[in-house]
């Protein structure tokens, strides 16, 4: 707790961090997007995938044509695409590196970036979109600019590999609970570990060793950071009382 809150005072002289989290059972995984873990010809069914979410949707399930829109309500649901999961709270991302009893074992990890210092690397045309704003991470309609995926990797063809943080609209209480937000980046192959590695500057990671997931597990079921919130519904409930129940 002392690590994750140790937050300086900002300009506005208040204790608010900068960093989006993201927390992982096993500290060796890497930071690939669900379109990477399928696997395959990943690159070749990124678009199908989209079009077919799109026609085979409920007609009340995708309100706008937004490739974005599109894009979030399908990773929300499962469906593998080049978008990353992050939290705005430590706690969370906390969660979510020790909740998942099989690896126990193993040492969990809180990837930390200062999304003020990855925004400074985008390209002008999206840092004056947030500037006009006065925004700190973009919304989709920010986005609306950029009409499809195509306009966006030329983008970076353009400019140079960036990382974009944006924060999906509240669709369900999930998302809200979970305070989350995602990234993107142009170009589905685009791995963000390549990319932090060349800008050291704008993350921290935090190691959590398996000695402590069992105290911090309890400290954070203690502090009601749970399934049971995290995941409103019976779902989250039965998996809230499993791993309460489970033996360590």
């Amino acid at each position: 707790m002392e690590v994750i809150f140790d937050i300086p005072v900002n300009q506005f002289n208040r204790h608010r961090s900068n960093f989006v989290y993201r927390g992982m059972s096993n500290s060796q995984w890497k930071l690939e997007t669900s379109l990477i873990r399928l696997g395959g010809n990943y690159l070749d069914v990124e678009k199908p995938l989209l079009r077919s979410l799109r026609k085979f949707s409920e007609p009340d399930w995708l309100l706008q044509e937004s490739t974005w829109m599109d894009m979030t309500i399908g990773q929300h649901h499962g469906l593998p695409t080049r978008l990353l999961d992050w939290t705005s709270s430590p706690q969370v991302a906390a969660h979510f590196a020790t909740h998942e009893f099989q690896h126990h074992n193993d040492d969990g990890i809180i990837w930390c970036i200062d999304v003020g210092a990855v925004h400074q690397l985008l390209p002008q045309s999206l840092k004056n979109i947030l500037h006009k704003e006065y925004a700190w991470l973009f919304s989709i309609n920010m986005l609306s600019t950029i009409k499809s995926l195509e306009d966006f990797d030329n983008l970076g063809r353009d400019t140079g590999e960036f990382l974009l943080f944006f924060e999906p609209p509240s669709l369900d209480a999930r998302i809200a609970n979970q305070a989350g937000i995602m990234s993107v980046m142009p170009n589905p192959n685009t791995k963000i570990d390549d990319f932090l590695k060349k800008h050291p500057h704008v993350f921290e990671r935090i190691i959590i060793p398996s000695s402590t997931k069992k105290e911090i597990r309890d400290k954070l079921d203690q502090s009601n950071v749970t399934e049971r919130m995290l995941f409103p519904g019976l779902d989250g409930l039965s998996k809230w009382l499993k791993r309460y129940y489970e033996t360590w």
